[in-house]
């Protein structure tokens, strides 16, 4: 994995909000919250938190005697998640979720939507998760399931991947969706010490109302960008519009129909 596929920078962390979020984590945000929202007091810590789409969810679900502590590595993601919310009992914190720097067994459960996939080291992340959880507690995240079975992301993987034939970017197929096994993930968590995993496959369905939204997100508010950018940077906003036109020739016009499915995972320290 090289370092432009972890970078959150510069215009992305806005483009990210406004167009990613709606489209793709909002939803699976609500979903994430929901499973925990059974947590009355205590602590919460969620690792890679970009934005704050699901520090939101949680906040808005759970009690406000329950501390969420939001961790990100990237600043900008984080500092863009402050501004759009302020809590007292929300704190955010740039950390790495592979080295995190927490105390053993100081948190009720650790929450992580769409993270670990850039992880590097995801045992080195799983294990630190179960390092921090209280006896009891449990780690939830999800991941995507595979490209194939998430139509719109798969559509704009295939046709940039299409205008640079001699070197296609594969940002999407190398990292978001190349973590879909459910027996490694199984496999891999209970390699770091979980013993009790739960995976659920959770499809969503949400309707942008026009193919250039997805286009700008999925083109200039993820790493894909700087993928476009390295090897035509003069191109970017002719490659987001011929997106955005494969788009509308799937789905027409009016509504492009973004049907989604993502793994849930649960473990149980």
């Amino acid at each position: 994995m090289g370092a432009t596929d972890t970078a959150f920078a510069g215009s992305i962390p806005a483009i990210y909000e406004r167009y990613m979020g709606p489209l793709l984590f909002e939803p699976y945000a609500e979903d994430m919250a929901a499973r925990l929202k059974d947590i009355s007091e205590g602590r919460v810590l969620e690792t890679a938190a970009g934005t704050g789409i699901v520090t939101r969810a949680l906040a808005k679900a759970l009690p406000p005697q329950v501390e969420i502590v939001a961790t990100d590595l990237n600043q900008a993601m984080l500092d863009l998640a402050a501004e759009r919310l302020q809590a007292a009992n929300v704190t955010w914190r740039q950390a790495d979720a592979q080295r995190l720097p927490f105390e053993d067994t100081s948190f009720d459960a650790v929450a992580c939507q769409f993270g670990v996939m850039f992880f590097p080291d995801k045992l080195a992340g799983y294990r630190e998760a179960l390092r921090v959880l209280k006896p009891g507690g449990r780690f939830l995240f999800s991941v995507w399931d595979t490209l194939d079975r998430n139509e719109v992301s798969r559509i704009v993987s295939d046709t940039v991947g299409s205008l640079f034939p001699d070197d296609p970017p594969r940002f999407y197929e190398r990292v978001p969706f190349a973590y879909s096994d459910p027996d490694r993930i199984r496999g891999e968590v209970q390699q770091a010490g979980f013993e009790n995993v739960e995976i659920e496959v959770v499809e969503k369905v949400i309707r942008a109302s026009t193919s250039r939204d997805p286009a700008i997100g999925l083109c200039q508010g993820t790493p894909l960008r700087a993928e476009i950018e390295a090897r035509a940077s003069e191109r970017l906003e002719e490659i987001t519009d011929r997106v955005a036109d494969a788009l509308t020739a799937r789905f027409g016009s009016s509504l492009v129909e973004n049907r989604m499915s993502a793994l849930s995972v649960t473990a149980w320290r």
